[in-house]
């Protein structure tokens, strides 16, 4: 078995590398909260190996992917735990822990990468006309009224900004106040991104917190544009995702297709069928990375094809 001392040491380079990724990266709690599962993960089945990570061999990380295999990880949830062990061993390697890295030449599990879940247009108009329903009707009780109000302000910021839901329901209320159209979101890795705000996103907004301030006065001073009786003080976001799912079913969706992320989806998909940048809806969607935004990239396929049927002279012979 592994010393005591190795014990130590490999708890010590883990910490420094998790500290790296942290700072240089900018990784979120979570990330680094994941990184840390997958290194103990992989640390335990050397540990079984009578090996450690400055000892490991290429044999032993295409063991341990096996061994993953025999536990029924997914190809998706295998090639993620396998990009932690990788940029370990480079960070190993790099910083001339160790003379040569053993990861380099692993590949990872085939794995397709499914479509996202898209609303057309007129669904989401659908989602939005439902929504709205009795937000002015005075005979309606109070409490419908403002879940009315409040789900329509959040579909149609979420729908005209591509928030993730996080960043959705803990908006501050000085969102609201801003003179320009526009948000500064703080997102993953505590990375700030400006987004415009359309003009109905805009009203629904004012139209909610009007409404808030009518009905439920004493909420009228707290610091979140959704408050809510919560421990974080605003909406969490599991109410808002099951409120949707209940308005789809009111709009004649199917409840099980539409999500704060599949409408996160719409948003993107929409503006790439209209024309838009694939960098500039990176940036929008707070994407670190443009191969993540790539996801997206089947419309822009359609796109130019039918940009070559429509355009092109050679179409019309």
């Amino acid at each position: 078995m592994t010393s005591d001392g190795a014990f130590l040491l490999t708890d010590k380079l883990a910490r420094l590398f998790l500290d790296m990724i942290a700072a240089e990266r900018g990784a979120a709690r979570n990330t680094l909260d994941a990184y840390e599962r997958d290194l103990a993960d992989y640390c335990d089945f050397l540990e079984g190996l009578e090996q450690e990570p400055m000892t490991a061999t290429t044999a032993s990380v295409r063991a341990w992917l096996e061994d993953l295999a025999a536990r029924g990880f997914k190809a998706t949830s295998t090639a993620r735990r396998l990009s932690c062990v990788r940029q370990f061993h480079r960070f190993l390697y790099v910083e001339g822990r160790r003379p040569e890295d053993p990861a380099a030449v692993i590949e990872g599990p085939r794995r397709g990468r499914p479509l996202p879940k898209i609303l057309s247009v007129a669904e989401v108009d659908k989602l939005l006309a439902t929504a709205r329903e009795g937000m002015d009707d005075l005979a309606r009780p109070a409490s419908e009224r403002l879940q009315a109000a409040r789900l329509t302000a959040l579909l149609e910021i979420l729908y005209a900004t591509g928030l993730r839901v996080s960043e959705l329901v803990s908006l501050p209320r000085s969102a609201a106040r801003a003179k320009e159209p526009m948000l500064t979101i703080k997102g993953k890795g505590g990375r700030e991104r400006l987004v415009p705000l359309s003009e109905p996103a805009r009203a629904a907004m004012l139209g909610w917190l009007a409404l808030l301030a009518e009905l439920r006065p004493g909420l009228a001073n707290t610091p979140w544009l959704f408050p809510a009786d919560s421990e974080s003080g605003h909406l969490p976001r599991q109410v808002f995702a099951r409120e949707l799912k209940w308005l789809a079913g009111a709009a004649g969706l199917r409840a099980d297709l539409v999500s704060p992320h599949v409408l996160r989806h719409a948003f993107a998909s929409h503006l790439l069928q209209n024309g838009a940048d694939l960098r500039v809806v990176q940036e929008l969607l707070g994407h670190a990375d443009v191969s993540t935004t790539q996801i997206y990239t089947h419309v822009l396929d359609e796109r130019t094809k039918a940009m070559v049927r429509d355009l092109h002279p050679l179409s019309r012979r």
